[in-house]
């Protein structure tokens, strides 16, 4: 369970990193809202993180957090900012994801 915990933690990191890019060129409500969403996301993704650590080893977790945040992020930036995915961005996700795997698979 605290396996998923972490993932939905890390899965919030990628929404309180998408939600700051959705603001560009938005004045008034609609911008706070989006800073909203960061704010949410961002206390979410601690709250589940510190719950998860309470049984994973945090040399563990806190990097599979961290890489789920980072590949989520790109992926998003790819797929909804049309940032550009090369050849030698999408390797070096890959081997985040490798190790991010790695660490699950011994600990």
């Amino acid at each position: 369970m605290d396996w998923i915990i972490l993932i939905i933690a890390g899965l919030c990191e990628v929404g309180f990193a998408f939600c700051p890019g959705k603001t560009k060129g938005l004045v008034g409500l609609p911008y706070w809202e989006w800073l909203a969403g960061f704010a949410i996301f961002y206390v979410l993704s601690a709250v589940l993180l510190a719950k998860a650590i309470k049984t994973l080893p945090i040399g563990t977790a806190y990097p599979v957090w961290t890489g789920i945040g980072a590949v989520g992020t790109v992926l998003v930036g790819i797929l909804f900012f049309h940032e550009p995915a090369t050849f030698w961005r999408l390797f070096f996700i890959t081997t985040l994801i490798a190790s991010i795997v790695g660490l699950k698979i011994i600990s």
